[in-house]
């Protein structure tokens, strides 16, 4: 897997286990809302070839065009 592929991977999946562990009965909220925003800006522009052509919904290149 490419460096690049294997970050967005990476990313990604820290991301899904974060949003189960916020699931759990006793989970340390504090942290979930600490970790997830740096987490998600810290995610990766998805290497080219990731998302087959045409998948572009049109929406803002990056959270800062909204």
């Amino acid at each position: 897997m490419c460096p690049d592929c294997e970050d967005f991977a990476r990313t990604v999946l820290l991301l899904g286990q974060l949003a189960l562990y916020a699931d759990v009965a006793g989970a340390d909220l504090d942290f979930v809302e600490a970790v997830s925003p740096s987490l998600a800006v810290s995610l990766p522009e998805p290497p080219p070839g990731m998302f087959p052509d045409g998948d572009d919904d049109g929406g803002p290149a990056s959270a800062g065009d909204c």
